[in-house]
């Protein structure tokens, strides 16, 4: 019989126990109880957290959204008819995460990150998850510098600042969306990075929308996150989510980044949706409760960071579609104290010819005006009592009230500030022009021309500032200075810009 070695055996026993490594890995797994309109009901995850990502087979990811005693709910992202009752279903213990990166620019994607332009594959740097904190107030940065839309009756009566939340609001088709794009067109060369997300729009309608940007050479700086109407609420709901976190990807960059959301009306319809079919509690119009959570945790991530930071900003435009005008509906009045102010479309307005429809009375920025160029608050301070005056007046007119002279002159002033502030689309004008443009009809250089020869003078001041050496002079200093050239300067080159019309 050999004889057994001991201390070689406890020599072996112990090298093994030093060199044990724990390979057990413990799975939270689930089966799924029934699914349907990209819902799953899943018992058995116990340890699941809200907004956990979770994954099902066939590749199939899920996000938790709901927790109850014996069950969550998750609502699917991907192919959902692959999922069916019995599936196993396992957590990730990650949140929700999205591609970001300057390979996104130039691209169409859906709220997954997936490339819907025929590009190819998606070159991104890395990904961050969707629900992320806003940045603390004290690690935030003063609005002192405006975002130009190239829109003049924005620009020079409801400024926007880098860093605002500034809430685009009216009926269907009245032109919500064409002030947006024209605010992301008038971002070229600006070095501002442009995010479109379009929520529950037509197909057609973001193809076109693709289309303009690309034309125009827009789509170097813009982004474009698609969840178009025919897909699931799922998905829908998030899209904005998805914009705003590779907003955040460019702002911690020190970028300065707009997004627009069109529109959060159709988010909120989809928010409804999934609530409902998860069975939680209906409030007022069948929203959840939460809802005016949903909308201010999104919108609270846009902002301006301190220098310290890097001094990046995300300045957003949400866009709400009212019914008949009705901004005191319950989703317009909560994105209405989200926001920093808002721009009101009127369809009178619009089906009158006043376009861009905007009612100056209505619209409102409750710090746009901080970043507003000195020149322009001098030429456009009194023009919104003016804009007043002259709807008072045209009423008296309609009633066939006789007026004075001077009533007359601000009559005739009036409709010559409404035709200035009238615009074609896509049709932007640069600050300078827009305030040598101004000053002129402040100072009664259009007072004693016809609406078509206020027109040709519009664009001649525009071209002149371009051409002309005066032009050229006052321009400099408007852009170097931002402050407005002496009067003689100014007077000296629209004498001159009038002989030509």
């Amino acid at each position: 019989m050999p004889k057994i070695d001991f201390d070689q055996m406890s020599a072996i026993i112990k090298k093994q126990i030093e060199t044990y490594e724990d390979d057990i890995e413990l799975e939270n797994v689930g089966k799924v109880l029934s699914v349907g309109d990209g819902i799953a009901i899943v018992y058995g995850l116990n340890q699941a957290i809200l907004g956990e990502l979770v994954e099902f087979p066939q590749q199939v990811k899920g996000l938790v959204f709901n927790l109850e005693t014996h069950h969550v709910g998750v609502i699917l992202f991907g192919n959902t008819d692959l999922i069916k009752e019995g599936d196993l279903v396992k957590t990730t213990k990650r949140i929700f995460e999205v591609p970001v990166g300057e390979g996104l620019l130039g691209r169409v994607i859906d709220p997954l990150g997936n490339p819907l332009d025929l590009k190819g594959s998606l070159k991104t740097e890395k990904s961050l998850p969707v629900e992320r904190k806003a940045v603390a107030v004290m690690d935030r940065g003063p609005i002192n510098e405006p975002l130009q839309t190239g829109v003049k009756v924005i620009d020079a009566l409801v400024p926007i600042g880098k860093g605002q939340r500034e809430l685009i609001i009216g009926d269907r088709q009245t032109g919500k969306t064409t002030i947006a794009v024209d605010a992301i067109l008038n971002q070229r060369g600006k070095n501002v990075v442009c995010i479109y997300v379009a929520i529950g729009q037509k197909e057609s309608n973001v193809a076109n929308i693709a289309q303009t940007l690309s034309i125009k050479g827009a789509m170097d700086y813009t982004i474009i996150v698609n969840a178009g109407a025919s897909q699931e609420g799922t998905v829908l709901y998030l899209a904005p989510f998805t914009g705003i976190t590779i907003a955040e990807y460019f702002m911690e960059k020190g970028r300065d980044v707009l997004i627009v959301y069109d529109d959060l009306s159709k988010h909120a319809a989809a928010y409804r949706e999934l609530s409902l079919l998860l069975k939680r509690p209906p409030g007022r119009e069948a929203y959840p409760g939460d809802i005016f959570y949903l909308h201010s945790r999104l919108l609270e991530r846009s902002g301006k960071v301190s220098e310290a930071l890097g001094g990046g900003s995300i300045t957003a435009l949400p866009i709400i579609e009212t019914q008949a005008g009705d901004i005191s509906a319950y989703i317009p009045t909560n994105v209405i104290s989200i926001t920093d102010g808002q721009l009101f479309l009127e369809s009178k307005l619009f089906y009158s010819g006043i376009r861009p429809a905007i009612n100056p009375g209505l619209s409102v920025s409750r710090v746009g005006g901080s970043a507003q160029w000195n020149a322009m608050k001098k030429v456009s301070g009194t023009l919104r009592i003016a804009l007043a005056n002259y709807r008072e007046l045209e009423a008296f007119v309609q009633f066939g009230s006789d007026l004075d002279a001077h009533s007359k002159r601000r009559l005739e002033r009036g409709r010559r500030t409404v035709e200035i502030l009238k615009q074609n689309i896509h049709d932007l004008v640069n600050m300078p022009a827009q305030i040598v443009i101004l000053y002129a009809l402040s100072k009664g250089y259009m007072d004693d021309l016809t609406i078509n020869q206020v027109k040709n003078l519009e664009a001649e001041i525009a071209q002149g500032l371009s051409l002309n050496e005066k032009g050229k002079e006052i321009k400099q200093i408007l852009e170097e200075t931002q402050k407005l050239p002496e009067d003689t300067i100014l007077e000296e080159f629209i004498n001159h810009i009038r002989r030509f019309i």
